[in-house]
């Protein structure tokens, strides 16, 4: 009876063994099927940003040409306004890459011609390089890649004229911080408790209510932080990690 017991008590121990391991191999696939898609993605936008750092250094050539002939000319006014508008058009790309990670980099560039084509103006400040930031990579692009879709679907539903987005990039003595802002509509108080929830959204279809629960998730897995702002004109979300606990 004593070894029955022994038996059945080693095999129940074996089964929640199994179902611990089971669930940790599912853990990990999980969120190596993240790192996946994510790795995807930011091969695919590395790809999009050398197209369009080799295209601008062959336009470079070109817009010279064009800048010299317009001056020859004595046509100082339209070299002046010219030379705006290219300024504008390389500033973007500089602008999208200016921290030490590549991924990043290449993400912030791909979202700005997504939202260039939506007729949306998007500004990119960058004030930290990001060199002592330890959150891996894939984990930090898939946080701004889902709260600047987020802004993007909030505008896209917006009539407001001058559609713009903001990505923020700095650093303070305690902590990195990113923030995400549109000047679409305001976030109705009713609903700013639940919008970290998965599957909570105001839109229909099943693709909807998951872009801020995976931010809020993959926050909580790197020790970092959200909170937001929303007013009439703007709405803001901040991302923060503290230094020395990523």
């Amino acid at each position: 009876m004593d070894n029955s017991r022994l038996y059945l008590t080693l095999c129940v121990i074996l089964v929640f063994v199994l179902l611990a391991a089971i669930a940790l191999l599912i853990r990990s696939y999980n969120r190596l099927l993240k790192r996946s898609e994510t790795l995807e993605d930011t091969i695919d936008n590395l790809g999009k940003l050398n197209d369009k750092l080799r295209m601008d250094r062959h336009d470079y050539l070109n817009q010279l040409q064009v800048v010299y002939g317009l001056m020859e000319l004595g046509e100082y006014e339209e070299m002046n306004s010219y030379l705006k508008k290219i300024y504008k058009e390389f500033i973007k790309t500089g602008k999208a890459i200016k921290t030490s990670k590549p991924a990043l980099n290449a993400l912030l560039a791909a979202k700005n011609a997504e939202a260039e084509a939506k007729d949306m103006d998007f500004v990119i400040e960058v004030k930290s390089d990001l060199k002592a930031l330890a959150v891996e990579d894939w984990c930090l692009c898939k946080v701004l890649s889902n709260l600047i879709d987020n802004a993007v679907s909030a505008l896209e539903d917006s009539d407001r004229a001058g559609k713009r987005i903001r990505v923020d990039i700095t650093e303070s003595k305690e902590a990195y911080i990113f923030e995400v802002e549109n000047n679409g509509p305001t976030i109705p108080e009713e609903i700013r408790d639940r919008i970290f929830k998965k599957g909570f959204s105001t839109k229909k279809g099943e693709d909807h209510g998951m872009g801020l629960a995976i931010v809020a998730e993959i926050l909580a897995e790197n020790a970092g932080s959200i909170d937001f702002e929303s007013e009439e004109k703007e709405t803001v979300f901040r991302v923060t990690f503290k230094k020395g606990e990523t």
